[in-house]
């Protein structure tokens, strides 16, 4: 694990810095499913990019009136995320632009040395769940007092919820967005966990 993240280091003058790296089998089997069924569907399948839900991206919206986000993440994958915490930074409205050839090459690095299982836990262990707390076991510990490996598909989902804007999305008090958002990630594990190659990475 990196011992601290440009992102991290950004939040310490302002929120301070909560954060406990864990291992692999120190994570609940509920939140690699959950981050999963969340953030990136595609992501057992994907070599980093999920060029289909890129190219919905790119589309023209058409001006309708305002509609739940739906559930399988945006077009940025765990892999591009997991990149993104770790080598370089988050938004800047120009930045960001910057960022996306490095992103490009960092993605595809760390899908052919890593692998899914370690990507998927170094993603756990790095990205902000709430003001100034990193990873998994920090905001277990905070929002529930217990360790990440002992949580339950119901925590597991609320946490993940909070993403991707853990500072506006509160788990604790409970936004309303969390609050709408965590069933359906609780229904949307049910639904791909039968999957083998999904089954491949989370055990």
């Amino acid at each position: 694990m990196p011992p601290i993240t440009i992102t991290q280091l950004s939040n310490i003058f302002s929120y301070g810095l909560k954060r406990d790296y864990v291992g692999w089998n120190e994570i609940s089997y509920n939140v690699k499913l959950a981050a999963i069924a969340s953030e990136d569907q595609a992501f057992p399948d994907h070599g980093g990019f999920d060029w289909d839900a890129i190219e919905k991206s790119l589309k023209p919206k058409k001006k309708k009136k305002k509609t739940k986000i739906p559930l399988g993440g945006g077009a940025s994958t765990i892999t591009q995320q997991t990149a993104k915490n770790v080598f370089l930074w988050q938004g800047g409205k120009y930045t960001k632009y910057i960022r996306k050839v490095p992103e490009i090459y960092f993605t595809k690095l760390i899908e052919w040395i890593w692998g899914k299982q370690r990507i998927l836990e170094v993603y756990l262990n790095t990205i902000e769940m709430g003001p100034g707390i990193f990873g998994i076991e920090a905001a277990s510990q905070h929002y529930f007092g217990k360790s990440a490996s002992k949580l339950s598909r119901s925590e597991a989902a609320m946490i993940i919820a909070c993403l991707p804007n853990p500072k506006k999305f509160t788990v604790k008090p409970m936004s309303r967005r969390v609050s709408w958002r965590y069933p359906q990630i609780v229904q949307q594990m049910h639904n791909i966990e039968d999957d083998e190659d999904l089954q491949a990475i989370v055990w």
